[in-house]
């Protein structure tokens, strides 16, 4: 899933330290930024970012699918399903902080390969059991859990690299695409051919998804430029450095409010995504693993279309509506079960629900990237953007874990009902935080 709250000089609304005139702010170009790369350097970054994120979303989106069936061939208990997602979430809620303050000293691209090679080695240590009959609910959870600290280097270092590796010119439509593919290969393409490939046995999906991950960590390798961080100052103490990304996200009544709304709708996401498989496969619905592989396209179709629909959208309407979509779309995914009846024919609604989520998910994630690429200086972005998707992200393996209680305790219908109601109620705060002149400041930062 790809929803985060995602540089530039300084953020909205931020209380600033007075000073003086023998103190002057520094300019930007004296904040840390990397470089920027030639045009031709830097289409060819672009591609290469291109292809390891459809690479790299291919490989999550056929785990992701693998991952939970697996726990299916050993036992029925929604729960123990939901724990899958839940532990594979939990990195963001416990490493993340740290990862950012790592990020901010490391080659960013080192990171990123380490990641691909942490993937490519969990899922060989899965093979292996799966092949030898070895296999148990437990490994499964410490393969999800690898999985998941991987997914936190990859994300913050990911969306660190960028200004590094494309010229400023090329963010929003470099954003747009690599968005956009991230929505194609880890939903409309990944999840089908996921739900093929575990239909044709688990070893080849395995098998699978560790071929994508190395040809991701082949990609990284032919990046061109210095992906060293460029410090102003000498690096402090971990927890003081965690401080100042908190700080400085806590200081932007504009990124607090998006770090929160955040929270509670990828809470609603990681609630559908832990819990689907359950309802739909071994539940309610009674589709088959290819059928269930469809009805995550769905999700992914919606995101490729919210690519090609977040220009038009933006200009016509503005950032503040296109970014609405969002809560319009996640409410939509959560409510639907909760209210139409529990059989296979409501495979089609719900469908069509995730497909509008989708849409709104990618527009909300390249406008929000947008404004974080603006305001955010480069060697605190690592920290401000552990600190901001610990806030958001933190919040999906408790949801996860919560909603499969929900569903033991009493019914799915329950279940997807409260995070509903706890979607629907984010309109207040949206409209009330999320102004176009807030946005349109955001996007277009004062850098002087």
């Amino acid at each position: 899933m790809v929803k985060q709250p995602v540089k530039g000089s300084y953020p909205v609304e931020v209380e600033r330290e007075e000073t003086t005139s023998a103190e002057p702010r520094p300019a930007l170009r004296d904040s840390g930024r990397p470089r920027e790369l030639g045009a031709n350097e830097g289409r060819r970054n672009e591609w290469l970012l291109i292809s390891f994120a459809a690479s790299t979303n291919l490989a999550d989106a056929v785990t992701r699918v693998t991952l939970p069936l697996l726990t299916l061939q050993l036992t029925r208990s929604p729960g123990a399903v939901t724990a899958v997602t839940a532990v594979s979430s939990l990195p963001w809620l416990v490493t993340a902080l740290h990862v950012g303050v790592l990020v901010d000293r490391v080659n960013r691209r080192s990171l990123l390969v380490g990641a691909e090679a942490a993937r490519l080695a969990s899922v060989g240590v899965l093979l292996g059991a799966f092949l030898a009959e070895r296999l148990s609910v437990p490994l499964i959870l410490v393969v999800a859990a690898v999985l998941g600290v991987a997914d936190v280097v990859a994300g913050i270092a990911g969306t660190s690299i960028v200004p590094a590796a494309i010229p400023k010119a090329r963010w929003q439509r470099a954003l747009a695409r690599i968005t956009g593919v991230e929505y194609l290969a880890n939903g409309f393409v990944g999840a089908p051919v996921g739900g093929l490939l575990v239909a044709a046995g688990f070893a080849v999906a395995l098998w699978a998804a560790g071929l994508a991950y190395l040809a991701g960590g082949i990609l990284l390798a032919l990046l061109v430029g210095n992906y060293a961080v460029r410090r102003t100052t000498e690096p402090r103490p971990a927890h003081v450095e965690i401080a100042d990304g908190l700080r400085f996200l806590w200081r932007s009544t504009l990124l607090r409010t998006m770090a929160l709304l955040i929270t509670v709708m990828a809470g609603c996401w990681a609630a559908w995504i832990a819990l689907i498989p359950a309802y739909a496969v071994g539940g309610p619905l009674g589709l088959s693993p290819e059928q269930y592989g469809l009805l995550l396209t769905c999700l992914g179709a919606g995101g490729v279309a919210g690519t090609l629909l977040v220009g038009p959208v933006n200009a016509l309407l503005g950032r503040r509506w296109s970014m609405f979509a969002d809560v319009v779309g996640t409410t939509a995914l959560v409510g639907l079960p909760a209210v139409l009846p529990a059989e296979p024919a409501s495979a089609w609604p719900i469908g069509a629900a995730a497909f509008v989520a989708g849409a709104g998910g990618t527009m909300w994630t390249v406008n929000s990237r947008l404004i974080v690429q603006s305001v955010v200086p480069d060697d605190m972005l690592g920290r401000f953007s552990a600190a901001s998707r610990t806030v958001a992200w933190g919040m999906t393996p408790v949801a996860a874990a919560t909603v499969g209680i929900l569903a033991e305790v009493f019914s799915y219908r329950i279940a997807f009902g409260t995070f509903a109601v706890l979607c629907a109620l984010l309109v207040y705060p949206f409209f009330r935080v999320i102004t176009t002149d807030a946005l349109d400041q955001a996007a277009e930062p004062n850098t002087a």
